[in-house]
C-alpha cells in the first residue's frame, strides 16, 4: 500500500496531531514544550494547522508571526536535531509526495533559522522585536 501525499486540511491536521503526540512523549522535547504550552495544546494544536495550511496548501489561514513565540527557549541545537528527526519521522510515516517533501525542506529550514537567531539573540544579549 503507497502513502497518500498532503492535499488537505485533513492530511495536515493527521501530521501536525502525529507530530505534537510524538513531542508531547519524548524525553528530550516534551519538558519544554509541556512547559510552555501547559493546558493550551488545542490552541496551540489549531494555530499548527493554520500554519502549514499555509505554508503547504497555500491557503492563507496563518496569520502571525512564528518566530517570537520561541525566541527565549532554553533550547540549542540538539532540540533542533530531535525536533527535525521527530517531523521528518512523521511525515515518512504518513505521506509520501511532492508536498511531504516540501514540508520538509520547509521545517528544515525554519529549524535552522530559528536555531540560528534564537543563539543570536542569546549571544548578543539583544531582544527581538516581539
Amino acid at each position: 500500500m503507497s502513502l497518500p501525499d498532503i492535499k488537505d486540511l485533513t492530511d495536515i491536521k493527521l501530521l501536525v496531531d502525529s507530530f505534537y503526540d510524538k513531542i508531547r512523549n519524548d524525553p528530550k522535547l516534551s519538558p519544554i514544550f509541556n512547559e510552555v504550552i501547559k493546558d493550551k495544546w488545542p490552541v496551540h494544536l489549531e494555530k499548527m494547522y493554520t500554519f502549514w495550511q499555509t505554508a503547504l496548501l497555500s491557503e492563507h489561514t496563518y496569520f502571525g508571526r512564528p518566530f517570537p513565540p520561541h525566541a527565549q527557549l532554553p533550547v540549542d541545537a540538539s532540540h533542533f536535531d530531535r525536533w527535525i528527526t521527530l517531523f521528518y519521522e512523521t511525515i515518512d510515516e504518513n505521506f509520501v509526495g511532492e508536498k511531504a517533501d516540501e514540508a520538509k525542506i520547509r521545517s528544515g529550514k525554519m529549524a535552522m533559522m530559528f536555531q540560528y537567531k534564537i543563539e543570536y539573540f542569546r549571544e548578543s544579549g539583544k531582544k527581538p522585536l516581539m
